[in-house]
């Protein structure tokens, strides 16, 4: 028997033992559970000041990330790397960083969020209240959709 999950939160990396816990995670789901990447997805992104790096707890624990950032268009924000690790899946994280990420970029001054999605999370970003944009695409080697939601 399980026992039952007491708080599932939601926080900006602090300092940079929750940086390099972000990209841990990031790099167990990306690098090498979904081999999209073959050594590391960090990017330009993650050096820039301006970038939240999100981590998902379960209990106080880390089980999953967000990364978020302004784009060059005032007030449009991208959000990527959304990542659960396996065995947090079962809690419900995603939905929470989802949720976060949007609510985060709006208090930075964002007024629209768009990020690419794999297709299979597609219908998990429209109950959230995101829509589709264009049609899919490849993307890092597999098929995502864009998606888009106003933070006014």
């Amino acid at each position: 028997m399980t026992a039952a999950i007491e708080l599932l939160t939601c926080r900006v990396a602090l300092d940079g033992a929750d940086l390099a816990e972000h990209l841990r995670i990031r790099r167990v789901v990306f690098v090498d559970e979904q081999k999209i990447f073959d050594r590391s997805d960090v990017g330009p992104q993650d050096h820039d000041p301006r970038t939240a790096h999100v981590l998902g707890l379960v209990d106080g624990v880390p089980g999953g990330v967000v990364r978020l950032y302004p784009l060059e268009e005032r007030g449009l924000w991208q959000g990527d790397r959304l990542a659960v690790l396996p065995g947090c899946r079962q809690f419900g994280l995603g939905g929470p960083l989802v949720r976060f990420a949007v609510r985060t970029a709006g208090e930075r001054g964002g007024r629209t969020m768009v990020a690419m999605v794999q297709v299979a999370n597609v219908r998990f970003f429209e109950r959230l209240g995101w829509r589709r944009v264009g049609d899919q695409v490849d993307y890092v080697g597999l098929l995502h959709q864009q998606m888009s939601i106003s933070l006014g």
